[in-house]
């Protein structure tokens, strides 16, 4: 397990987060070698979001051997402060290992998979 994690106290908001705000702004966040978002891949397994705006994110990638890693959790972090988060964990997680099953429709079709 790879955690990356960073503090930015001043990254306030008086707007409380939700779920779906948190996946929308991953809907931003593309895995650099395939034209989907992280979240239409089906990378993104949890959110948790606690009192204060603080944001916990379980993801994985599509391969352990991922070179792209520490910059895909990295712009996941960054597309959450932009919204509001205090305080962002990005936990990287092989169980369940991905598989192309996890992907959404929109992404199936987008890369010929049906």
């Amino acid at each position: 397990m790879t955690k990356f994690d960073k503090q930015d106290s001043a990254a306030k908001s008086d707007v409380d987060l939700t779920e779906e705000m948190v996946y929308e702004a991953l809907q931003n966040v593309y895995d650099p070698e395939i034209p989907v978002s992280i979240v239409d891949l089906g990378l993104i397994y949890d959110v948790k979001i606690t009192p204060g705006n603080n944001v916990g994110i379980k993801m994985s990638l599509t391969t352990p051997g991922c070179g792209m890693g520490a910059m895909i959790a990295q712009q996941a972090e960054d597309a959450v402060r932009e919204i509001g988060a205090n305080n962002v964990l990005v936990e990287v997680v092989w169980d369940p290992p991905w598989n192309p099953d996890m992907m959404s429709d929109a992404a199936k079709e987008k890369l010929g998979i049906a």
